[in-house]
């Protein structure tokens, strides 16, 4: 309950908007289509069918397995541990095998269409140790909007880390802050505000925040060569980074890992199936 009032007491104050101590943001459930703009607190619903099929393949995949450690984002966090991504997934096998880490990431989403999936049942009953979150950078897209903008987005990973808490109140969250990306270098400001936001959130026990961007990219924001493939997704040796960033965590957390391993089996993009693997141009799921 302490670390929840923290992160309600942090989000009201960088939202700026007064709620009773110990009140969460509200949640209210939006059925609207990926492309309309919705709050970044408030949940929404993903209404393409691609994106329904992926819900209900991730809502049986919690069932598959043991998960200690869980992983919820958009395309950057669903590559790793996807089938139709086979050179990211044996990155995330060679790092995370033996702690039971299983991905829930999806693409494309925002802050509100996470919310939306952890309150239809991805998290329900799973109890995982360990929840990483990356989110935030569809919220941010590729046209600077200023302090609203900000706070917005800040108040939307906020919200995340609320229902992680309700719905996993034993877990230890690990928020990462959002990567840099150069396919527009007007939001970079933008991120490193959302970041400092961030880390404020953080208490250093219950929340952890890492930031593993000064490896990712210069003090400029402009990405370090062999990072990003397409200046927004990372490669395997941008994976290779977070990765680093994460295990003296997990180790810390869950001590070292298991000889075997419980994780459900992995999945991937519901409308891949039948095409050619790898980097795909223009397409982030």
């Amino acid at each position: 309950m302490q670390a929840l009032a923290v992160i309600t007491a942090a989000a009201t104050l960088l939202a700026g908007v007064a709620l009773p101590r110990g009140q969460a943001p509200p949640a209210v459930p939006v059925g609207a289509p990926a492309q309309a703009a919705s709050p970044a607190d408030r949940p929404a619903a993903r209404t393409d069918q691609n994106s329904l099929t992926a819900h209900q393949q991730l809502l049986e995949k919690k069932t598959k397995g043991r998960i200690d450690v869980y992983l919820i984002g958009d395309s950057i966090a669903r590559r790793w541990g996807a089938t139709d991504y086979p050179e990211l997934l044996a990155n995330w096998k060679q790092n995370f095998f033996g702690w039971n880490a299983a991905d829930f990431g999806w693409g494309a989403d925002r802050t509100e269409h996470m919310l939306w999936r952890l309150e239809h049942g991805e998290l329900d009953d799973v109890h995982p140790k360990v929840i990483v979150i990356l989110a935030g950078t569809n919220n941010v897209g590729m046209r600077a909007g200023g302090p609203p903008k900000v706070a917005e987005i800040t108040r939307g990973l906020a919200a995340l880390v609320h229902v992680c808490r309700q719905k996993a109140p034993g877990a230890v969250i690990i928020l990462t802050a959002i990567f840099p990306r150069n396919d527009s270098l007007a939001v970079l400001p933008e991120i490193a505000a959302i970041n400092d936001n961030l880390a404020r959130l953080a208490d250093g026990a219950t929340v952890r925040y890492l930031n593993v961007n000064d490896r990712l990219a210069d003090k400029n924001g402009m990405l370090v060569d062999g990072m990003m493939h397409d200046k927004l997704h990372p490669t395997v040796k941008g994976y290779q980074v977070w990765a680093d960033g994460l295990k003296p965590i997990l180790l810390e957390l869950l001590g070292p890992p298991a000889t075997t391993d419980q994780a459900p089996p992995p999945t991937g993009d519901p409308s891949a199936r039948g095409r050619s693997s790898g980097p795909r141009v223009g397409v982030r799921r």
